[in-house]
């Protein structure tokens, strides 16, 4: 068999150990994860260095280098997620609900976990730690092929997540990295692990999510890219507006949760514009405008040189750099039209003072996650409370928005009788 598919093998023997393990074993285990990746620190970060040595060689642009960095401070936030994980209500073995038929059954839904959830993701080593922390915490056995970008920073801190699982008395092979994948050969043979894959999650930009989605023959959550918007509604206090985009676009650009277009009411555009435009253009950010967006500039010249006439693709684009899409809407209903057109349902946003326009943006708004007078840069798992994210989801079926470790359960019925017949 190919690797994929012997590391797959190897992941659902154990699966059933990592389930049945006491919530405090799991635990254990992901306290001793934390304190190995801590006393790891020099080694990972000079395993990043030799990863981002090859990336700069290769041409790797700067935010995907920022995804890919991993220095002191953002290891022991990877440990320290490892112990939020571990303080998380335990999700396994709830009691949904359930119900004694007129015969004496006794039937209760309980949750359990998917089995072995497979991981493909791009250069971003932390979600090596976060995807193990989740898939313990739910009982859950992992696969996890990372980005050959960060194959030696994954590389190390799956090191110390095996070595955590041994001293916590589960199964060194409940955690699975495939490294090997010439010519992505061993992404086809995860996709096409049935039976042994419950479930895969892709995590990167639109060509791999696309790639997963298509070619899958296993159950996929599809987890979102972001052509996340900020729409600046009439009664906006305008500098309140600027803050937020300047925020939501400029603050970290690689991410998924970034800003990448903003819609601006055509009663305030005059008023707002010029200096948006010039807080962006000083932090470096163009801006591909409709021509209304032009027209509230012409008094100011000297912008135009960060402006370029937007195109039908920059409304749907995620640029993941310095750029924004600009467009100019004649209040929430068109706003509203154009996100739902546009969007990719990660994250949206409205600012305003008015309440009844911040429902109706709530309201009407397809996404994850909706937000009034906030940056859309706060859709993160840890940030939301979940310790850490296994992804986004954009999806609707089983899990919407940031998916901690609850989301990587199911629920199994049970019934208790004592005889009965029908």
């Amino acid at each position: 068999m190919s690797e994929a598919r012997d590391k797959a093998t190897l992941a659902k023997a154990a699966a059933p150990e990592v389930a049945r393990a006491p919530r405090g074993v799991r635990e254990r285990a992901l306290r001793l994860a934390a304190e190995n990746i801590r006393a790891a620190e020099t080694d990972i970060v000079a395993a990043n260095a030799r990863d981002l040595e090859r990336a700069r060689a290769a041409g790797m642009s700067e935010p995907l280098q920022d995804r890919l960095m991993l220095d002191g401070s953002r290891i022991r936030a990877i440990a320290d997620a490892l112990d939020d994980i571990a303080r998380q209500e335990d999700p396994l073995g709830l009691v949904l609900g359930g119900s004694t038929l007129e015969n004496g059954l006794r039937i209760e839904r309980v949750t359990v976990p998917l089995g072995v959830v497979a991981m493909i993701y791009e250069a971003r080593p932390n979600v090596t730690a976060d995807a193990f922390g989740l898939c313990v915490r739910s009982g859950n056995a992992c696969v996890l092929k990372g980005g050959s970008a960060a194959r030696e920073s994954c590389l190390a801190i799956v090191g110390a997540c095996r070595v955590a699982l041994v001293e916590a008395g589960l199964p060194q092979d409940a955690l699975q990295y495939v490294d090997d994948d010439a010519a992505h050969t061993q992404t086809a043979e995860l996709l096409g692990a049935t039976g042994l894959v419950d479930v895969l999650i892709p995590r990167g930009g639109a060509s791999l999510i696309r790639a997963c989605v298509e070619g899958a023959k296993v159950p996929v959550i599809e987890t979102g890219t972001g052509n996340c918007h900020v729409y600046v509604h009439e009664a906006a206090d305008l500098d309140r507006a600027r803050a937020i985009v300047m925020n939501a676009k400029t603050q970290r650009v690689g991410v998924c949760n970034a800003a990448e277009s903003l819609l601006v009411d055509r009663s305030v555009a005059a008023a707002f514009l010029p200096a948006m435009v010039s807080e962006l253009a000083a932090a470096g950010v163009v801006v591909h405008g409709d021509a209304e967006t032009r027209a509230a500039l012409a008094d100011r010249p000297d912008l135009l040189s960060s402006f370029v006439d937007a195109t039908e693709e920059d409304w749907g684009r995620e640029y993941l750099a310095l750029e924004i899409s600009c467009r100019v809407v004649s209040g929430v209903d068109e706003a509203v039209e154009h996100v739902n057109r546009y969007g990719t349902g990660h994250s949206e946003a409205i600012v305003s003072n008015s309440y009844e326009a911040c429902e109706a943006f709530l309201a009407g708004v397809d996404a994850a996650v909706v937000y009034a007078n906030a940056s859309t840069r706060f859709t993160d798992g840890g940030v939301f409370g979940l310790g850490a994210e296994i992804g986004i989801s954009t999806q609707k079926l089983h899990a919407r928005g940031p998916m901690g470790a609850a989301a990587l359960t199911t629920t199994k019925w049970l019934a208790r009788g004592e005889g009965q017949v029908r």
